[in-house]
């Protein structure tokens, strides 16, 4: 067991490793760089020079480049000669002008230790000449620029994606002289009446705590990094945009830090668990409501989060699947060819035979116009019955498909020899069917339980989209239409990862269920 599990775990690293890969490789080289412009209103609105640097910026940030460029390497020589009021020094204004004269700029001594700096980097420097008028005013957009460039090969960017794909916070992620105090330890939570675990020093002031909101306990200790989306959530974490409840800010009746132990009370929205370290200025009225530079703060919002909402909607239909497709396909094969038989037949065949786009768009009308049910999730005004269409949707059609693997298993093991020796002994076909044909029958069925159950964090693209789901189910073709590089990673990760898991436990609960199936090579039977 221990070793099947292992060589399991490094086969499954290896091919998430080979997935990641392959995928950044197809994102980042396959597909042209530019095409993450084309939904980028803020760069029609540059022209000239101004739109080359910003794409030069863009790029960086979407992780196709390292760049570089000549003000910052000026603000970095100067600032270390003298201090923050270099700005006003004549050698930096100078240095600073001299890309404006394309004639003469490369005299100049700072451009001439950028180039060799970068240059020796193995860095692409680049000049973009100033674009001027006839009268020699620079147009707009125009100015000169000097920069310096170097395309990230993928191999690297995996490295770097996987080095930063797990953080762990510590007293020391603040860099803050005035911060003297640093520790991690266990406090009275004020704000859920339990123990939480607080740090100083640590991004985050919370590190470990309780609330109302499911699964209760949560953390900011471990976080996990997918990427950050710049097209589609606009600089949002991918995590928080998958994770973060949707609905609207929920303001309650709680104290700021600073009014603990008072009869003072407030009407907010804000998370105070979620306070983040200010390395900026703290605000007259900040400093009145916290005690601490920790003011940084999101806010509570009602409702599930993406992934929470595909999740409900795809375990009550899993559910529904089981508690339906089983037992209907047991009893179409014990009453084989009988007119039962034939009518699960009939639906099966439309299940299959039916798009289903037109399938949901069917029980769309049914529930709207027999049931009055909600069509769109936004215009329901009982949100549970948003919840009603999209479930039996999902459902249904998975029913059918059970049922027909169900009834097909059960008719295989019915003309088995076991089941012959069976009768000859005496036992009843009650016996039979219910001690030995169904729980063989089921066998197969079995490793698919853990798929069908993690899948349902994935979401369903077609039936979310129909009644308007604000579910995870869209998240990969959104970002594929958007160019969204990172979400498509994360995506992919999040999509692999569960496959993996899926099928360990799969063959986890197939050995638990058949005494036959080991997983090890010992004896016989044995994986």
């Amino acid at each position: 067991m221990k070793k099947y599990m292992l060589k399991r775990i490094l086969f499954s690293i290896f091919s998430l490793l080979v997935v990641i890969m392959v995928v950044m490789f197809l994102v980042y080289t396959c597909i042209q760089r530019s095409v993450i412009f084309q939904t980028d209103d803020v760069w029609n609105k540059k022209s000239a020079n101004d739109r080359v640097i910003y794409e030069y910026i863009q790029y960086q940030k979407y992780g196709y480049v390292d760049y570089v460029d000549y003000q910052s390497f000026l603000a970095n020589k100067y600032t270390a000669l003298y201090g923050n009021e270099y700005t006003s020094n004549a050698d930096y204004i100078a240095d600073k002008k001299a890309i404006q004269k394309a004639d003469s700029f490369q005299s100049n001594q700072s451009v001439q230790e950028f180039n060799a700096q970068y240059s020796g980097k193995g860095y692409s420097v680049k000049y973009l000449q100033p674009i001027t008028f006839k009268s020699g005013k620079v147009k707009p957009g125009g100015s000169g620029y000097l920069i310096a460039v170097h395309d990230r090969p993928v191999y690297l960017r995996l490295i770097d994606y996987l080095k930063g794909l797990f953080t762990v916070e510590t007293t020391h992620d603040v860099e803050d002289p005035e911060l003297t105090e640093r520790y991690v330890r266990f406090e009275k939570d004020p704000y859920s009446g339990l123990f939480a675990i607080v740090g100083s020093g640590t991004t985050h002031k919370y590190q470990l705590y309780f609330d109302g909101r499911f699964p209760f306990i949560h953390q900011n200790w471990i976080h996990l990094n997918l990427g950050t989306s710049y097209t589609t959530y606009r600089g949002i974490e991918i995590t928080e945009v998958m994770g973060n409840p949707t609905g609207e800010m929920k303001t309650v009746r709680t104290q700021y830090p600073n009014q603990l132990g008072t009869d003072e009370y407030a009407e907010t929205a804000i998370d105070f668990h979620s306070l983040r370290y200010n390395t900026g200025m703290v605000s007259d009225v900040e400093k009145t409501q916290f005690p601490d530079k920790y003011t940084v703060y999101s806010y509570n919002r009602s409702g599930l989060s993406i992934i929470e909402t595909s999740f409900v909607i795809g375990l009550v239909a899993t559910i529904i699947q089981y508690l339906l497709g089983v037992p209907l396909g047991i009893w179409m094969a014990r009453h084989k060819d009988g007119i039962g038989d034939q009518i699960g037949n009939a639906y099966i065949i439309f299940v299959i035979a039916v798009p289903s786009l037109a399938y949901i768009f069917i029980l769309a009308a049914l529930g709207t116009s027999l049931f009055n049910l909600p069509y769109k999730f936004a215009n329901a005004q009982v949100k549970i019955l948003a919840y009603i269409l999209p479930t039996i949707s999902l459902a249904l059609p998975a029913v059918g498909g059970l049922m027909k693997w169900t009834r097909r298993y059960m008719i295989d093991q019915m003309n088995s020899d076991y089941v012959k020796f069976a009768r000859s002994q005496g036992l009843s076909e009650r016996e039979i069917y219910n001690i030995h044909i169904s729980r063989n029958a089921i066998i197969p069925l079995v490793h698919s339980v853990p798929a069908n159950i993690l899948f349902c964090l994935t979401g369903a693209l077609m039936t979310e989209r129909v009644y308007g789901v604000p579910g995870v189910g869209g998240l990969l073709i959104n970002a594929i239409n958007a160019h969204d590089n990172s979400v498509i990673v994360a995506c992919t990760v999040f999509y692999t990862v569960l496959s993996i898991v899926a099928i360990i436990l799969g063959d986890v609960l197939l050995a638990a269920y058949d005494p036959r199936i080991k997983l090890s090579g010992e004896g016989g039977g044995g994986r």
